[in-house]
Order: structure tokens, then sequence, then C-alpha cells
């Protein structure tokens, strides 16, 4: 069954169980009640025709005509009297009767049915044709020593509890056929936001979202995932979730158009120097077949010069993407510590003499800025930053080293006045290949892995690198805290 179908089944059911317990105690309760009140009026009776047939022991019918005219009787009021003349019963307006205003006698199979129906009690219930359902209760008459029954019918109560049963019946029915309805709607309502998650949840797998560019645009509608409600809970966290999902597919998405890009750089990259080796191998293969003496030999010696400075630029590459691979695996670095002031020094002597057309500055503080790190690598960032600000000004730029602590952080920024950084390239300058010179030409970059591998290097410090660019003001900085311990490495992880 539906939620919706178990709900209303356990609610109508439980609510039903409920009413018919409240319908039979509060009739038991009622029955009682009217039972004693009947019973104190037949004990009133009781006294009063015992008085009488005291009074009038010899002649039942004249007594009876004295009940009439002196008690009022209520219809139906019932007399049986047992002496030594035997028994005798009068039923005095009888209520079964409506011409009937006196006494009228009881048969004897009445009486029989009355002797049996007591059986020896003083109170009991007794069934008598023709008259319906009694109670009866029976006296002694202390002078004469007569039996006196007296009793009146029980039709009032019957038609009371009977009147009593009809309406809690009726108000029972109606009140579930109007509990029904209002629970339906009330579940149809609050189920609203389930049945919207389904047909959004549906509507999302009929997607597909294996290839290609996905974007999921299907959502649970804002009123349909209200916080504040259960169900409307469900649909925000799909939302959220279906949010989450796709990001994650966008990402997806972007990594795999890295991925393409990144192997294609790498086949770009490493098809030069591919061929330069084959080209230079031919022709040093075709001097020797020529055989024409000292020629050949320049040739030769030419073309291998060419194909070792050929393979030595492959070999920078494929070590260059070895090293951010064991980057990104938390491989490579060696932590001790490293006074970045004097790495910063020996970076910029290293450098000046690479662009002498430039003008080279520095600014390190007086003390030592001592940090956890790998000495080497930091070099290497230095060295990358210094080299990357080199190959992209022109000559005559002013290029700044400067190195200072700003609170639990080590800073060092490289600053130029060259023409900056163009603004289609600056949010993936980062990354791997990332070059502003698409031809690739030797003169105008690299491999376009320098920044790639600074900023992995940095961020395995638990630092970070940013850039700020605008014409004549470009500065590349790096935060390495100074307060972090040298994590503990296997000597193997680092070879």
């Amino acid at each position: 069954m539906s939620l919706q179908t178990r709900l209303m089944t356990a609610v109508i059911g439980f609510v039903s169980l409920i009413l018919v317990i409240v319908a039979i105690i509060t009739s038991a309760i009622l029955g009682r009640t009217l039972e004693g009140q009947l019973d104190q009026k037949i004990e009133q009776y009781a006294g009063q025709l015992t008085y009488l047939v005291n009074k009038f022991p010899s002649n039942i019918g004249t007594a009876a005509d004295i009940f009439a005219s002196t008690t009022s009787p209520e219809p139906g009021l019932l007399v049986a009297v047992s002496n030594q003349a035997g028994a005798t019963g009068v039923i005095l307006n009888s209520p079964r009767d409506e011409m009937s205003t006196g006494p009228a006698m009881l048969s004897s199979r009445q009486l029989a049915q009355l002797e049996s129906g007591l059986d020896g009690e003083s109170n009991a219930t007794v069934s008598i044709d023709g008259l319906g359902s009694y109670r009866l209760v029976v006296a002694t008459a202390p002078q004469t020593g007569a039996t006196v029954v007296t009793g009146l019918p029980r039709d009032e109560i019957q038609n009371q509890l009977t009147t009593l049963l009809t309406v809690i019946v009726l108000a029972t029915i109606g009140g579930l056929i109007l509990l029904a309805l209002t629970t339906a709607i009330t579940i149809r309502v609050s189920l609203r936001p389930l049945r919207a998650v389904a047909a959004t949840a549906t509507r999302v797998a009929n997607q597909q979202l294996d290839r290609g560019q996905v974007e999921i645009t299907e959502r649970v509608p804002a009123y349909e995932a209200d916080p504040r409600t259960e169900t409307g809970l469900v649909g925000a966290a799909l939302n959220k979730l279906l949010d989450h999902v796709n990001t994650s597919l966008a990402a997806r998405q972007k990594n795999e158009e890295q991925m393409r890009r990144f192997v294609a750089d790498a086949s770009h990259e490493l098809r030069t120097p591919l061929a330069s080796i084959r080209g230079y191998s031919e022709l040093s293969l075709k001097a020797l077949s020529q055989q024409q003496g000292p020629v050949v030999i320049e040739s030769t010696t030419t073309s291998l010069e060419r194909i070792q400075a050929q393979s030595l630029r492959m070999t920078r590459l494929v070590e260059d993407l070895l090293l951010l691979a064991r980057l990104d695996e938390g491989r490579e670095l060696v932590h001790g510590t490293i006074d970045l002031a004097q790495l910063a020094l020996e970076g910029l002597s290293d450098a000046r003499p690479t662009a002498p057309d430039h003008h080279w500055n520095i600014e390190v503080p007086a003390e030592p800025l001592v940090v956890v790190g790998d000495s080497g690598r930091m070099h290497q960032v230095i060295a990358n930053l210094l080299a990357n600000a080199r190959t992209h000004t022109p000559a005559g730029t002013h290029i700044t080293l400067r190195v200072g602590r700003e609170g639990d952080e080590a800073v060092l920024r490289v600053h130029d006045d060259g023409p900056g950084i163009d603004p289609s390239v600056r949010d993936e300058l980062f990354a791997r290949f990332a070059r502003a010179d698409t031809s690739r030409a030797r003169q105008t970059g690299g491999t376009g892995l320098g920044l790639a591998i600074a900023k992995a290097i940095v961020e395995g410090h638990g630092g970070r690198i940013t850039v700020d660019s605008a014409p004549g003001d470009t500065t590349f900085s790096v935060r390495i805290p100074t307060h972090r311990d040298a994590p503990e490495r296997d000597a193997a992880s680092s070879q």
C-alpha cells in the first residue's frame, strides 16, 4: 500500500477503535444509571404496595382498585401477590394498550414466567410474554407473610439506549467520513513535496550524465522545499544534492577538457624535440652514406649536438611532469628549517646574469626568516618566479624581490613594472602548459610548467601563491606559514 493509504488506514482504524470503546463505555454507564433510577422507583412502589397488601389481605381485586385510585401508578406498573389464597397479578395502566386505563390481570403463564425468572432472587430482570422486559423487586408483607412482587417495564431504558447508540453510530460514521476526507487532504498536501521530489528525481534520472557537457537544471520548486517541514527538508536536501552533483559534473567536464588540453600540449612539446632528433639523425645517416671526409665529421658532430640539446629539452619536460605528478601525490618534498631570506639572495644572484638588460632589486630583512620547508624546492619556486618575470618583460624592466614577515606568515613577492598579464589567461595562469604566447616559441617562454610547479610546491608547504597584475604593476605573492611542524616522511618517499 502507498504511504497515504497506510496512514489513512492507521488513523481511521485507531479513531474507530476509540469511538467504539467510548460508545460501549457510555452505553454501559448510562444503562447502569438508568437501571439504578428504575430500581429506586420500583422500591418506592414496593413499599406502598406492601403496606396496602397488609391493609387489605383478603381481596386482591379490591386492593387493585385501591392502588389505582390512591398511588397514581406509572404506566406498566406490575403487582403480583402470593399468599395462602394463591398467586394473583395485575398490571396497572398497561403501557401497551393505550385504551386501557385500569388494571389488567396477569395470566397463569405470565405468573409462571415471573416465578421462574425470579428463582428466589430479590431483584431480577424477567422477560414476560406480551409485556416485554421487566425489572422486578420482591418484598414480604410483615403482618400477613404475603410475597409482593413489584416491577416496571424496561422499555424506556431500552429506547434511550437504542437512541443513544443510534446517535453514536451516525455521529461516528459522519465523523469518520469527515476524518477520512480531512486526513486524505492533509496527507496529500503534506506529501506533495515528496511527489515533487520523485518527479524531479525521475526527470534527472532520464538525463544522460555519462558523456559530454552535462548541466542538471531540474530542481524541486522552492515552495515545495520549505525547510520548516519534514517533507520540505527532503526537497531541500535533494536540491542541495543536485547542486553538488551539478558542480561535480562541471568539475569533471573541466578536468576532462584540461586533460585533453594537457595531452595536446604535452604532445606538442614532445613533438618538436622528437622531430629535431629524427631530422638530425637522418642528416647524420645521410652524411655518413656520402662519405665526404671532414665535411661528414663536421655535419655529424653538429647533428649529434642538436640531438643532445633536444634530448635534454625533452628530458627536462618529462622531469617537470614527473615532479608535478609526485607533488600531486604528496611526495618529493624533504622538509627542514630553511632561511627564506638567504634563498632569495641566492635566487636573485643566479637570475641576474641571465638578463643583464633588466634592473634587479632585492629587499630582505636583516635577520634570518626561518620557515619549515624543502630548501631545494623553495629555491626552484624563487627561480621560476624570477624567470617568469624576466621572460615576459622587455629590456629595462625593474624586477624587485621582497621577503618579509606578516603575522604568522613569511611572504615572498616578485614585482615587475612590465606590461602586465593578459586578463584572458590570468585565471589559468597556474595551470599546466599555460602560456600567454599560444605559438609556443622558445623566445617567449618555456613549456608552461614553471608556475604550475611553483604552485604545487607552495601548496605542498601549506602555503598559497597569488598574482595581482595591471599594466606597469605585476606582483606574485607567496605566503608560507612560519609555525608549522615538519611532517614525518619515510625515507623512501622522497626518492
